[in-house]
């Protein structure tokens, strides 16, 4: 039987020692490693009133959104993934509804017209790097409150990465940083990623490539568990 191969976490904080603790908890040997560090910019929230609702992407928007979050407790607020919403009603917040996990059926939802005036004005408190969405006809605004920049990985990077593992990728920056990273030295690496663009964006070449359903952490540490199960036997 071969060894536990690690399995590397590389997700911002405070996100990565949330993985790493539900890995550890499945008997993972996971180990954190963050690519990226997240960290808050200067904004001003505009007056709710000119918004007839507001869009979270990421749990790190209302974490890093500071006291000019509660300005917009008024607007009904719709949360992509069980952990944004549930930071949005720990900061005072209501939670109108939460997405799955994908943030392109959340906006259909929101621009159907069964819950809010159509077209709806969207007040999207975002990351300074965003994805573009269809807005289905909605006036959706983003609005940058967070930033979640590239930092160097750690000396044990190198070390873990020459030998069989297991990368987690949350996110198409997250993957491309990845592939940048390991480049053509991956043939021994297996990655799981969290939808089929990010695993577009690690590239190819890797010894075994997981797409996860759902789209969530849970089912990706649920995929690694598998990947190292099978490494085992």
């Amino acid at each position: 039987m071969s060894a536990a191969l690690p399995v590397l976490v590389t997700r911002a904080e405070p996100g990565n020692a949330a993985t790493v603790a539900r890995a550890r908890a499945m008997g993972l040997d996971a180990r954190g490693i963050p690519l990226f560090a997240a960290h808050a910019l200067s904004w001003e929230a505009p007056d709710p009133e000119g918004h007839d609702a507001l869009l979270l992407t990421s749990a790190q928007a209302v974490r890093l959104a500071g006291p000019q979050l509660g300005r917009l407790a008024a607007l009904p607020a719709f949360a992509v993934g069980t952990a944004t919403a549930a930071a949005a009603e720990a900061a005072g917040l209501r939670v109108a509804m939460t997405g799955e996990g994908t943030v392109q059926p959340l906006i259909d939802a929101m621009a159907s017209g069964e819950m809010l005036p159509r077209p709806p004005r969207i007040l999207w408190l975002c990351g300074r790097d965003r994805t573009v969405f269809d807005a289905r006809g909605a006036r959706l605004e983003p609005l940058a409150c967070y930033a979640v920049d590239p930092v160097d990985p750690p000396p044990l990077w190198v070390g873990l990465t020459a030998a069989p593992a297991v990368i987690l990728a949350h996110s198409v920056r997250g993957a491309e940083r990845v592939d940048a990273l390991t480049d053509a030295r991956r043939s021994h690496l297996s990655l799981v990623a969290i939808s089929e663009a990010v695993a577009r964006a690690a590239g190819e070449g890797w010894a075994e490539v997981a797409v996860t359903r759902p789209p969530d952490d849970a089912a990706m540490v649920t995929a690694a568990h598998i990947m190292c199960q099978k490494a085992r036997k």
